[in-house]
């Protein structure tokens, strides 16, 4: 074929007509803020990296907040699926008291791996919560369709059922282990807990979660 005839490359804004802009604009931010936190993920530059012109981008989001937002109901998302690959690791007990607690651990486990592992999205997927109207978002899911403050509550319910969880001990039992577990995760990639290894910091944070466990009941 001739140079002539040879037809045209679409350029990059042509491939967006169908709706994918929205897409790659969040799928840029997504970047920016495992790479560099929820201050990285700035609107312009979420374009750049597309190939669009700025104005492009305002009728998916209005501004960088709404971007951010996104962003970090995406980070959520992928913490419930770190969280669900710890999940399904547990082996099938008939013990329903002993599985229950495996699932617990397993929430606990894939939380603070998860904050270690990607520090950017983790430290971006709190960053602009006001309160738990948005916890249960389907944009904050992993493939179960749960979210991470979801599952929490799942395994909770789970040791409810199996009799580990006393019926009054059940309400607010989800702050009381996520402000535990979150503590050692922040302190782990922002505080003075950061330069343990891997080794350690698996340590303490199962030690952590043994004393979630207990501290139920």
């Amino acid at each position: 074929m001739s140079a002539v005839n040879k037809p045209k490359e679409p350029n990059k804004r042509e491939t967006f007509r169908h709706g994918n802009l929205r897409r790659a604009l969040l799928e840029a931010g997504v970047k920016l803020a495992r790479e560099g936190g929820p201050t990285a993920v700035v609107l312009r530059e979420a374009t750049r990296q597309v190939g669009v012109v700025p104005n492009a981008a305002y009728r998916h989001f209005a501004d960088r907040d709404a971007l951010l937002l996104a962003v970090c109901a995406a980070a959520q998302a992928d913490l419930a699926l770190a969280i669900e690959r710890e999940w399904n690791t547990c082996k099938k007990r008939r013990d329903k008291a002993a599985m229950a607690r495996d699932h617990l651990r397993a929430v606990g486990t894939g939380y603070l791996r998860f904050a270690r592992q990607q520090p950017g999205l983790f430290r971006t997927a709190f960053s602009v919560h006001e309160d738990l109207e948005r916890a249960g978002i389907p944009e904050m899911a992993g493939n179960s369709g749960k979210t991470p403050f979801q599952l929490l509550g799942l395994a909770l319910d789970e040791m409810l059922e199996a009799g580990v969880l006393p019926a009054d001990k059940r309400p607010a039992a989800e702050f009381l282990a996520w402000s535990s577990v979150h503590g050692l995760a922040m302190l782990l990639i922002d505080g003075p807990l950061r330069v343990m290894n891997d080794a350690q910091a698996e340590m303490v944070g199962q030690r952590l979660i043994d004393m979630v466990e207990r501290g139920l009941p």
